[in-house]
This record gives structure tokens, C-alpha cells and sequence, in this order.
């Protein structure tokens, strides 16, 4: 199937309307991007209306009818602005199939081995944090054994960090958001790295909530945490929306989301020890894992070799990724050509 590009759709609109001239996008960027805003709108907002999904000073996010009232919320909020957005490809070339909407939404095809491909790429940039989690913290063996896996995502909060957050936010902010760009010629650095702003601003309410459970907290703390959650998921959201493009898989960015949410953010200082990672504080929500990475006080001391080995993974990893990046993400069902 041939992938969606700003050139291919002026091609495509002028074969299905016997149009010789290219024709004006079918929407604007401004257009396209003010429908961003508002799906995110749609999102966040439902959050706050009900008294079940609004948190208070005694009642956090984490709560079980918290969590599952905002998941129920968002599952609605995907189903209305994936339509919405179906509705708007499906229309824009006369005669045009609804698999073809579908191909733009990243639904089909599926892109089993773009997963594959999109996730293993995304370890490779984790060489250190699995060594350390793996190797060290003996973790592998769980592993083999999937072991705790059931235990975590039965529980509500690892449900929603690992399955809902990264189901429904790649919906939202990739499937349904993307496309519209593509429609209105945005060029795809633009696209990459505009889109993912706006994701980093949709978990901002977060500050807000965490104010509401952590009244004494200072105000700049907050503010600090709440913009370094800004920068690093506005990272993330230009790397799932870069992969979104290349391999035109929902499924490859809800992975590889679900993936990352799972490691947190690696380590970039400090010695290795014996102790299990614990991510401490509140969750940041929609997948997100906290920022405020801490030793278990269990943990041991290692000898420095550990340490050094870390971090030459940390940085080969970081190598490998860039040398990877095309050759791994390239797919002939790509919605854009770089």
C-alpha cells in the first residue's frame, strides 16, 4: 500500500477528481493543529467534570475509582476523535476506501514485524538500564518466567501506566492526530516535532493534581517537576511520532510506549549498586513514570567495574540507536517519506 505524503496527496486528489493542478491542502496546518487542541481538550478535560475522576485532597489519582472512571473516560474520548478523524480521511479523495483511512490511522496493516523491529530499537537505546535491571538486579529471571507481569498489570495503577495510558494516548495523539497533519501538507519535521509539544502539554493538569495531594510542597518544586515532565514526554512524543511516520503502525508506538514506560528514564549519574530500582512519588499518569528515581535502601555496593560497564552500554547503546534509526524503522507502509 502506498504510503500518504505531502506530494502523494496532491497526486492522488488530481487522479480521483480528474484535477491536472495540485489543489490546495484539504486542511490548513493552523486547521489541523487547532483539531489537535481540541481532541486534547476532549481528553483532559472529562477529568475534572465528574467527582469521580477529579482528585481532591483525599482522594489521589491512584485510586481505583479513579483510575477506572478516567479510563472509561478516555476510551470514549479515543472513539469520538478516531472517528472524527476517519470521517475527515475518508472524505478527502473521492471514492477512497475505508482501508485506506484505516492505513492512515495506523490500524492496518497491523505492522507485526515493524513492532518487533520499533521495540528492539527502543532497547538498544536502554542497553544500560537493562544491564543494570537484567544483568545486576538479577531481574532476568523474571523475565524468562514473565514473571510479575500478571501481578502488575492486574493491579490498576500498573494497567493503567502500561496498557490504558499508552493504548489510549497513542489513539489520541498519534493515530487520530497525525493524519490531519499529513492532510494539511505540514512538512514532517514539523509534524515531529509540533505534535509532541502539545502531548507534553496535555499531562501539564498533572501539576495541578499534584498540588491538590502535596499542599506543602514548595510551589517552584512543582513547577520544576511539572517542566521536567513537560521536556522529557515531549522527547518521547517526537520519537513515537517520528516511528509513527516511518512505519505507519499503532501498534509499533503503543509498544515501544508501553516499553519505555516500563524502564522509566535511565540512569545518567551515580554508582551501581545491588538494590531494585523503585520509582517513588506520584505516578505522572497516562503511562508516565516518576522522575524521581531513588535506590532501595537494600541495596548493596558493587565493586566499580559494575558502574564502568553501565555506562559504555549506556553510551554504545546510544550509538547503536542513531546507527539503526533508518535501516530498523523503514517500512513500506510508511504514511511519510524522509
Amino acid at each position: 500500500m502506498a504510503p500518504i505524503t505531502t506530494s502523494l496527496y496532491s497526486r492522488l486528489k488530481s487522479y480521483y477528481t480528474g484535477e491536472k493542478e495540485p489543489v490546495k491542502p484539504f486542511l490548513t496546518t493552523y486547521a489541523a493543529v487547532a483539531l489537535l487542541v481540541l481532541y486534547t481538550l476532549v481528553y483532559v478535560l472529562p477529568f475534572y467534570i465528574s467527582k469521580t475522576t477529579r482528585p481532591s485532597s483525599q482522594l489521589s489519582r491512584d485510586a481505583p475509582s479513579v483510575i477506572k472512571g478516567r479510563i472509561a473516560s478516555v476510551t470514549t474520548s479515543c472513539i469520538i476523535c478516531s472517528l472524527s478523524t476517519f470521517l475527515l480521511l475518508y472524505s478527502v479523495v473521492q471514492n477512497g476506501t475505508p482501508l485506506q483511512a484505516l492505513h492512515n490511522l495506523g490500524w492496518f496493516p497491523v505492522g507485526v514485524e515493524e513492532s518487533v523491529k520499533a521495540v528492539a530499537l527502543t532497547a538498544t537505546l536502554f542497553l544500560g538500564p537493562l544491564f543494570e535491571a537484567g544483568i545486576v538486579e538479577g531481574g532476568w529471571r523474571k523475565w524468562i518466567r514473565l514473571g510479575s507481569l500478571n501481578a502488575t498489570i492486574s493491579g490498576w495503577i500498573g494497567y493503567r501506566n502500561y496498557v490504558a495510558g499508552p493504548i489510549t494516548e497513542e489513539i489520541l495523539f498519534r493515530s487520530a492526530s497525525v493524519p490531519l497533519l499529513l492532510l494539511s501538507n505540514t512538512s514532517n519535521t514539523t509534524i515531529v516535532f509540533l505534535t509532541p509539544i502539545i502531548f507534553g502539554l496535555a499531562h501539564v493538569h498533572h501539576f495541578y493534581e499534584y498540588r491538590i495531594t502535596h499542599p506543602h510542597t514548595p510551589v517552584v518544586g512543582a513547577l520544576a517537576r511539572s517542566f521536567f515532565q513537560l521536556a522529557y514526554t515531549s522527547m518521547f512524543g517526537s520519537y513515537a511520532t517520528f516511528l509513527y511516520l516511518r512505519t505507519g503502525s499503532l501498534l509499533a508506538v503503543v509498544l515501544v510506549h508501553a516499553f519505555c514506560n516500563w524502564m522509566g528514564l535511565p540512569r545518567f549519574w551515580g554508582r551501581v549498586t545491588k538494590g531494585t530500582d523503585d520509582i517513588m512519588g506520584e505516578e505522572l499518569g497516562g503511562g508516565k513514570r516518576s522522575e524521581d528515581r531513588v535506590k532501595n535502601a537494600a541495596g548493596g555496593s558493587l565493586g566499580i567495574t559494575w558502574t564502568i560497564v553501565y555506562y559504555i552500554l549506556l553510551v554504545a547503546g546510544l550509538y547503536g540507536w542513531t546507527q539503526m534509526l533508518w535501516t530498523w524503522t523503514d517500512s513500506p507502509s510508511a504514511l511519510a517519506l524522509f
